[in-house]
């Protein structure tokens, strides 16, 4: 993927994608068990344009919060997301796991509905807040309450943590 429209270097191309876009395509990525290879293309003087710099600033610090919801992680359990967003997994070597909710945008009411997974979640987090969210519902469709999002939020990530891997 690119960050502009050209793989390599042109100075008349300013049609930089934005740090949003980047950061949802590599957790779309990583969602469907991919990796993400993002091109930077330096001058011929072997220098990073400004705009690549800001974005890959700003990609640092998200995965900074959110690294462990992409790093080692697999595809995600979710046949379908019944919320705006992805998911990616990762499976303990004791069998547990932690299911990682990528939320695009944060449904009105404040509840995220998670549907299609065996096993009531231990917990609820979100990265980077550390304090526990409240887990309702029954099997196969339990709901998480969010807290409020910043306007400009990117992604916020909700990890569910099971105390074995749940059956999709």
């Amino acid at each position: 993927m690119t960050m502009n429209d050209t793989w390599g270097y042109k100075a008349d191309d300013h049609n930089w994608k934005s740090t949003e876009t980047l950061v949802r395509n590599l957790i779309d990525i990583a969602s469907k068990g991919g990796n993400y290879l993002l091109n930077i293309g330096p001058t011929g003087e072997g220098e990073i344009p400004v705009p690549s710099l800001e974005r890959l600033a700003a990609i640092g610090a998200w995965m900074k919060v959110n690294g462990e919801s992409i790093h080692g992680t697999t595809a995600t359990r979710f046949a379908k997301y019944s919320w705006d967003g992805r998911s990616t997994t990762r499976v303990h070597p004791d069998g547990s796991a932690t299911i990682y909710i990528h939320v695009f945008n944060r449904p009105e009411d404040g509840n995220l509905t998670i549907g299609g997974l065996s096993g009531r979640p231990a917990s609820a987090t979100l990265l980077g807040a550390g304090n526990p969210l409240e887990i309702s519902g029954k099997e196969g469709a339990w709901t998480v309450r969010l807290p409020e999002f910043p306007a400009d939020t990117i992604a916020r990530v909700v990890a569910l943590k099971f105390a074995k891997t749940p059956e999709k």
